[in-house]
């Protein structure tokens, strides 16, 4: 047995037991906690070197982690992933989905999960479900299976699909990282996927069939209900509309979206129909029936001015109240696209009188409490709000560039190909890429706050300074040996599940980032002391990191669904723990029969 640790190497693990303690807590924000962190590194350095020759040695410990190419990459990966959702580049997958889910639901949630499993494996796990979990939210409302039984099956895909590449989350990352830094060989992207594929096709049909037995049915009483607009088709003089009736398109219209007035009438050059529907469902209309429901020289308009600006188009609700002088007055009469340069696209009135239907939108008198549909540059937007007088109801939705969705496509797949074929190194393709997106304009430099996250950012270098503590303090040395004396009679199956639930308990708990920062030194110093393979003892890390469905508060995907879906601390655990089980079996299973 081991002897007592050193007293640098048991104030690592008190530092390290200290910080899983606060993130699990909760009352401290995780940015604080890690600065906290970063911070306590390096007083402790500084006073209590570990090399009393080098005194400032600490300092460069403790704030390794900003220049570490760990923490490079996570940052260009999140303005690659930024690139492809303001550009649009995902719409067409999501499109595909919706009209799956209209053919069968069963299809439907079994493609979902595939697809998650997929995008996650390129794109980073929360701008996957956040694209997702609208549509989702939408097929509850529309009748489909209640959001419910499906937010958690479609996370729990969405983090499998992100540990089967090193890109697929931060934290792949973050272990292969280390562990290179301990020196194990160097991990392509793609070198342990087909581990993670076998996993996945057994867990897939306890995730499709057997998850959603276990979770309530919420139906939509939890979900928001979404304002149906009147609003006004325009169709151009070249459309293909022209000689059809509202009626000969009826199987084309989108769900929540219907024609007004007369059915029959004929469709000629520059008409303009009446219709209502969800902000969604005109923007499907549009998209599908090539229309517009704005006039062109308004479009024009605010376009040209958001490139002036260097701007950003987006599209707000927004209520008028009772001051406002928009009161009694209609669209037109109001002049707002002439003062402020925005477009209205559709109104939605709490009382409609008998007249619904047989007017234009742009005809109804506007009263306090209508929603406005507003599209604009967001400082003409605000100045629009502020001078009339009214309230933004929900933030500011981006109107995708779709003009470079291929191009940040094209982008993000050649980055992820050039580093998965060994070209050069992820961090330098994934810096690449980001530099590609904002050289041709997927990602304006002004925008970038938001693409980067500074928790993330505060958490990985703290993740990263406390790993080299760890492992220089000599506590993943002490830890090995202590876990190894327990492990050196186990087969390598055992040792492999041992490890993997060890990081597994301490991913649902507090941080996957620490939790790996803390397994992947000890697994490496196991590995070493068994005279077993590094990799596997490491993959287990890798895969215990991504375990991390039994509770809410262990991954940041988990608290997203959380209010959508209703969901309990108790609807996690009992979904989650069945499958943290049989994946930890099968991953332990595979390991063995692939690397020894």
């Amino acid at each position: 047995m081991p002897g007592f640790p050193t007293y640098h190497a048991l104030g690592a693990m008190v530092l390290t037991v200290g910080m899983f303690i606060a993130f699990a807590r909760g009352r401290i924000a995780t940015e604080i906690v890690s600065l906290a962190t970063i911070a306590l590194i390096a007083l402790g350095l500084f006073f209590f070197p570990l090399d009393p020759l080098h005194p400032t040695d600490g300092l460069m410990l403790a704030f390794s982690g900003f220049g570490h190419p760990a923490l490079i990459t996570i940052c260009a990966l999140m303005i690659m992933g930024r690139g492809l959702v303001v550009t649009g580049a995902l719409e067409p997958a999501t499109r595909f989905l919706d009209s799956v889910w209209k053919i069968n639901t069963q299809l439907g949630m079994l493609v979902s999960l595939l697809m998650a499993m997929l995008l996650s494996m390129m794109v980073n796990d929360t701008p996957v479900l956040v694209l997702l979990l609208p549509i989702f939210v939408a097929l509850a409302e529309r009748g489909a299976m209640a959001a419910s039984k499906t937010l958690i099956p479609l996370n729990a895909a969405v983090l499998i699909g992100g540990m089967a590449t090193t890109i697929g989350t931060s934290t792949n990352l973050l272990v292969v990282s280390i562990a290179e830094d301990l020196g194990m060989e160097h991990m392509r992207v793609f070198d342990f996927t087909p581990i993670v594929a076998i996993a996945a096709l057994v867990a897939l049909p306890y995730l499709w069939l057997g998850m959603p037995r276990l979770l309530p049915d919420h139906g939509t009483a939890n979900l928001r209900q979404h304002r149906a607009f009147a609003a006004t088709l325009r169709v151009d003089d070249n459309s293909e509309l022209i000689g059809l009736t509202p009626r000969d398109l009826e199987e084309q219209l989108p769900d929540n979206f219907r024609f007004e007035g007369p059915l029959d009438r004929q469709i000629t050059a520059n008409s303009r129909l009446p219709v209502s529907g969800s902000h969604r469902a005109l923007e499907e209309a549009m998209r599908t029936f090539k229309a517009r429901v704005a006039p062109a020289w308004v479009i024009e308009r605010l376009n040209a001015a958001a490139h002036s600006q260097q701007a950003d188009v987006v599209v707000v609700e927004m209520a008028i109240t009772a001051e406002s002088r928009l009161v009694g007055l209609t669209i037109p009469s109001s002049g707002v696209a002439g003062q402020f340069g925005v477009a209205v696209l559709g109104i939605h009135q709490q009382q409609r009188g008998p007249d619904k239907g047989r007017h234009e939108y742009s005809e109804l008198q506007l009263k306090a409490g209508d929603v406005l549909l507003v599209m604009g540059p967001i400082a003409e937007i605000e100045e629009f709000a502020e001078t009339d007088r009214l309230l933004l109801l929900e933030g500011a939705k981006e109107v995708p560039r779709r003009s470079k969705a291929v191009l940040a496509g094209a982008i993000m797949v050649g980055s992820v190909a050039t580093a998965s074929f060994g070209l050069w190194p992820i961090a330098i393709a994934a810096l690449g890429g980001a530099i590609a997106m904002f050289v041709t304009g997927c990602v304006k430099f002004d925008r970038v706050g938001r693409a980067l996250s500074a928790n993330v950012i505060v958490l990985v270098a703290a993740s990263i300074a406390i790993g080299r503590l760890i492992l220089e303090s000599g506590a993943a040395e002490w830890l090995g040996l202590v876990m190894s004396a327990g492990l050196q009679f186990l087969p390598p199956a055992a040792v492999l599940a041992a490890i993997m639930l060890f990081v597994t308990l301490l991913t649902n708990f507090a941080s996957n980032a620490a939790a790996a920062t803390v397994g992947t030194p000890i697994a490496f110093n196991i590995a070493q002391t068994l005279n077993l393979p590094a990799e596997p003892l490491i993959l287990a890390v890798l895969f215990g990191c991504n375990l991390c469905y039994a509770t809410p508060i262990a991954y940041q995907t988990n608290m997203l669904i959380m209010e959508e879906g209703g969901y309990q601390f108790r609807d996690y655990i009992r979904t989650g723990v069945p499958l943290v089980m049989l994946m930890a079996t099968t991953l332990s299973i595979l390991l063995v029969m692939f690397y020894m």
